[in-house]
């Protein structure tokens, strides 16, 4: 049973919009308390039920007129397979669609699926060796094309293939085969039971691209299909006009599988810019509808919501802003190959360095200052769902003892304060992408560093550039062609199966896979790789979950990473925009067909 502090842990987060109702209601459930009782637990506290919004149901499609919205990280592809940004992830979602979605409560939800495979439908083995998809029927592509099962077998076979380089291989890695039953009906026989058997086709890594487009640009060729940067898919939305780096648009699909929907009759997804000129657009003019990802100091949120224009959306999700250590040496190459995992880091392979960056890193400072109700300090990778979360870990923020074991290991300050060991300096650039947030973590950061003989020169790249799927961009995050970095990511799942593969040594991002591996930081750890193993094929929820807290431990203690803030979702919309229903386990899309404007 959960002590009281563990209870209070989980009210505070219901509080401050980690955790929803729903979810405390049903960890209380787990608990053996009754639904009636948590609901009690949360009155007392101070937290009132929310009312739910009516629904809104329109009587036809279209007529809605234009939905504008704003990515301050502008598209630079429409594949989502190719997809290494949100942005491009959510630029595919306005046309493309998976079998089914996660709901803010981590609910599964059809979408191209007729239903969810569970064991009393037959869809789903006991032992979760397989799973059956039925299809849902009378559903066509943007060129009139039948959506059918065929089209679900090749996006298995063109993500599998090594030589397409599919950043969303890690989800479908687990299948042995698929089974076409009949022209609407798939089986999926996995290698080994799947605990998390919805990962594949589900989600916004399990958008499904049509076989006869794409089935002559499989494998090597698969980057010059035209359809990469012109989509046919099953969504609410056609393709008109694709600018990379700028500008999408589409109309609406009049052959929609929802009836009545979408309620739009076109939509623009303008790119570019910075996070705070966008909130303006938003809250403040009215120009826009909707603007994703508001890495903005909240207190400039908070003065633009006064207009009564527009409101701010907070969510739970599991995304985590952190800084990452590169374990190869970026400056040197070999084979022709930067940051080659032939080749340690001259400086971080030192685990006192790692262990002293962890100790420079004032987290209170960060939250307090720049990010308020949006995020808040963390210790850990995985912070969601509330399961999966390590109680072992601590973070704290002390000079001193950075100095401490520093001194300890050898690394001696030289006349101008910068420390040295062996003829090598302590400097290092650190880099993220631009925006002031950032920028100040960055600041932050930099001046703890250096009272601890840490040099650290900045480095800022523009959002599209350092968030692009271009191989030959040597900017992008995944080359990491630097010591340090800092972003965000998340599960984008209700299970962290998927996100924790990011440190297995399969995934290492190469020059060979061009750069798409998820394991950018370059670590290796065999006892890593055993317990990710272990928890593929772990049927026990909890045995299962306290895999995943051993993972978490293990990043932490050898500092392959320094967690930062947990932050909640954060959009800007006007003040009659309605349906969205964002989900910290989805793309922001993933309900388009139903927004509208009240």
């Amino acid at each position: 049973m959960m002590d009281e502090p563990g209870i209070r842990a989980l009210i505070e987060d219901v509080k401050t919009h980690r955790l929803s109702r729903r979810g405390f209601v049903q960890t209380m459930v787990g608990l053996g308390l009754t639904a009636p009782l948590a609901a009690q637990m949360l009155s007392a506290a101070g937290v009132a039920a929310q009312p739910k919004a009516p629904r809104f149901a329109p009587s036809k499609r279209g007529g809605g007129g234009p939905l504008r919205v704003l990515w301050w990280q502008a598209p630079t592809l429409l594949n989502p397979h190719f997809a290494t940004g949100t942005k491009d992830q959510d630029a595919s979602r306005i046309f493309y669609e998976p079998l089914a979605a996660y709901d803010p409560e981590g609910t599964i939800v059809p979408i191209l699926a007729a239903d969810v495979p569970s064991v009393d439908n037959g869809g789903l083995a006991k032992d979760g060796t397989w799973v059956i998809w039925r299809l849902k029927r009378g559903v066509a592509w943007h060129d009139g094309r039948p959506f059918t099962a065929d089209d679900v077998v090749f996006n298995w076979e063109f993500v599998a293939d090594p030589a397409t380089a599919a950043v969303t291989n890690g989800s479908y890695r687990a299948i042995e085969r698929i089974e076409k039953l009949d022209s609407h009906t798939v089986k999926l026989v996995f290698t080994a039971p799947q605990p998390f058997w919805s990962d594949a086709f589900c989600g916004f890594r399990g958008m499904i691209i049509p076989k006869h487009l794409f089935e002559s640009y499989r494998g090597a060729r698969s980057r010059e299909a035209p359809a990469n940067l012109k989509p046919v898919g099953t969504g609410p939305f056609r393709f008109v006009d694709f600018k990379p780096g700028d500008a999408v648009r589409g109309e609406i699909n009049p052959n929609y599988h929802v009836p009545n929907r979408p309620f739009f009759d076109r939509v623009e997804m303008k790119g570019g810019g910075d996070a705070a000129s966008a909130a303006r657009a938003v809250l403040q003019t009215a120009e826009f509808d909707y603007a994703w990802n508001m890495q903005v100091e909240d207190d400039i949120l908070r003065r633009l919501e006064q207009s009564g224009k527009g409101r701010v959306n907070i969510w739970t999700t599991g995304g985590i802003e952190h800084i990452q250590c590169n374990f190869t040496d970026p400056w040197k190459e070999v084979d022709g190959e930067r940051a080659s995992v032939k080749m340690p880091h001259p400086l971080l392979s030192d685990p006192a360095v790692r262990q002293a960056l962890n100790l420079l890193v004032d987290r209170a400072a960060v939250q307090e200052q720049i990010y308020g109700r949006q995020g808040q300090a963390t210790a850990n990778f995985l912070n969601a769902p509330t399961r999966f979360v390590s109680r072992n870990t601590r973070w704290e923020f002390n000079v001193d003892k950075a100095n401490q074991i520093l001194d300890q290991a050898g690394w001696s300050r030289g006349s101008d304060g910068i420390r040295a060991k062996d003829g090598k300096r302590l400097r290092l650039v650190y880099q993220t992408s631009i925006n002031q947030p950032r920028q100040k973590n960055q600041q932050i950061v930099k001046q703890a560093a250096a009272r601890a003989g840490i040099e650290l020169e900045l480095k800022s790249v523009v959002a599209s550039v350092f968030f692009s799927s271009d191989a030959a961009n040597v900017d992008t995050y995944s080359h990491f062609y630097c010591d340090l970095q800092m972003y965000n990511t998340g599960p984008g799942a209700p299970d962290p199966q998927y996100f924790m593969n990011h440190f297995t040594s399969w995934e290492i991002a190469t020059r060979e896979n061009k750069w798409q591996g998820r394991n950018v930081m370059r670590w290796r750890s065999e006892d890593y790789d055993r317990l990710y193993h272990a928890a593929e094929t772990e049927l026990d929820p909890v045995k299962r979950a306290a895999l995943f807290v051993k993972m978490n431990d293990l990043v932490i203690q050898h500092v392959v990473v320094i967690p930062v803030l947990w932050r909640n979702g954060v959009s800007a919309s006007t003040a009659r925009l309605r349906g969205m229903d964002l989900s910290g386990w989805e793309g922001t899309f993933w309900r388009l067909p139903y927004w509208h404007k009240a």
